[in-house]
């Protein structure tokens, strides 16, 4: 592929001097949904496809940025001379505009522009998160070709902030951080409060992660996503009548249930007690994952999905076919829904010798019950963002 790129740069730009190499990846959730911004636990990790990019410094005070996924768009140009800001017609280059954004408002000093261009290879739409996956890839690109020191957390914070300031999507940090921090077959136990996180070996000896691929456009997504928000504060303002704490993220189930009467609606309880056992369930989770008993991981990953369709609701019909689908085969230890909701993908583990079945089998299984073709890829888990050698 890089090849193509190569070619491709060097057509649109008219250069091949100084071109660098840049790759951030996808993520995928493997525990701990719609817990990031109730300061909860994750536990996500990067995967080995992602966004491919290739950079160069220009010699004048124009930014050219060109998608090899969105050539319908063509080149869009901004100039340094201009405040940047938010434009409908500069499409899928807003992102890397707010990272950029972000930098000049650190006290960078970006004089000379550069030519981009961007190759993803993570299916859009599927909740595998391209967009926070184009911003690393923006924050490893502007490290390098303006030579700043920031820290690789600094990084993750300024792409977030670009997403929920820049964008106006108001999403925690477990994607910009999963992204960011990413590291080879590992996954990230991150208390998204304090930003505390560990790395954990994800050993599944004779299994493997397979993400499936709804194919259902995520309309909802977003405008239910802010709705659960206001759910859970409202619920958290109702808790604070009696205690002292900053997020859901701080009760225990045990708490939880002790103090459950304050919160006034009872659909505002409902999500309440999804964000505060999800994040029980993660910490138990990432202990039995380190003690080696995956089928104990597995029915965690059931235990959330569940959670997920009927205290938060935010799976759909398509979501719970496929969890429903993969359960019913051989050698499945769990599967979830994993990223917002409301189409996306499933994430499951299964063992190797029913890999092939397993895919054929749901496949079928979810065609003949919704018209739609499902995606299955066998993840490896990889590292965060980088310069490519």
């Amino acid at each position: 592929m890089r090849e193509q790129m190569m070619e491709q740069f060097t057509k649109l730009f008219h250069t091949s001097h100084d071109i660098r190499s840049f790759f951030a990846p996808g993520r995928v959730n493997l525990i701990g949904e719609h817990t990031d911004y109730n300061g909860g636990h994750v536990f996500p990790c990067a995967l080995t496809f992602g966004t491919y990019a290739l950079a160069a410094l220009r010699n004048d005070q124009t930014i050219q940025m060109y998608s090899m996924n969105f050539p319908e768009v063509g080149v869009i140009s901004i100039s340094l001379d201009k405040p940047l800001s938010y434009e409908k017609e500069h499409d899928w280059t807003n992102y890397p505009k707010g990272v950029l954004k972000e930098f000049i408002d650190k006290g960078v000093e970006i004089s000379q522009g550069f030519d981009v261009l961007f190759y993803g290879n993570i299916p859009n739409g599927a909740g595998l998160s391209s967009s926070a996956s184009i911003e690393l890839a923006t924050a490893v690109i502007l490290q390098a070709l303006y030579e700043t020191s920031f820290s690789r957390v600094d990084l993750v914070k300024m792409s977030q902030h670009a997403e929920n300031e820049f964008i106006g999507v108001s999403c925690g940090i477990m994607d910009q951080f999963a992204i960011g921090m990413g590291k080879e077959n590992h996954a990230i136990l991150l208390d998204c409060q304090s930003l505390n996180y560990q790395y954990s070996p994800i050993v599944l000896k004779d299994a493997s992660l397979v993400i499936a691929n709804t194919n259902k456009r995520r309309t909802l997504a977003d405008s239910k996503y802010n709705e659960r928000r206001s759910e859970c504060e409202r619920a958290l303002r109702d808790l604070q009548k009696e205690l002292q704490i900053q997020s859901l993220g701080e009760l225990t189930p045990e708490q939880f249930e002790s103090h459950r009467h304050l919160i006034q609606n009872k659909i505002d309880q409902k999500r309440a007690k999804h964000a505060v056992y999800e994040n029980a369930r993660t910490l138990e989770a990432v202990e039995k994952l380190k003690e080696g008993d995956l089928a104990s991981f597995g029915q965690l990953m059931c235990d959330s999905h569940t959670s997920l369709r009927d205290d938060y609701e935010v799976t759909g019909f398509e979501l719970d076919t496929l969890v429903e689908a993969a359960m019913k085969q051989e050698g499945v230890l769990g599967s979830r829904m994993t990223g917002a909701g409301f189409g996306g993908c499933t994430v499951s583990i299964v063992k190797n010798d029913n890999l092939e079945a397993f895919i054929e089998e749901v496949g079928k299984s979810y065609h003949e019950k919704t018209g739609l073709k499902a995606e299955f890829y066998v993840a490896n888990v990889g590292d965060g963002a980088k310069e490519l050698s």
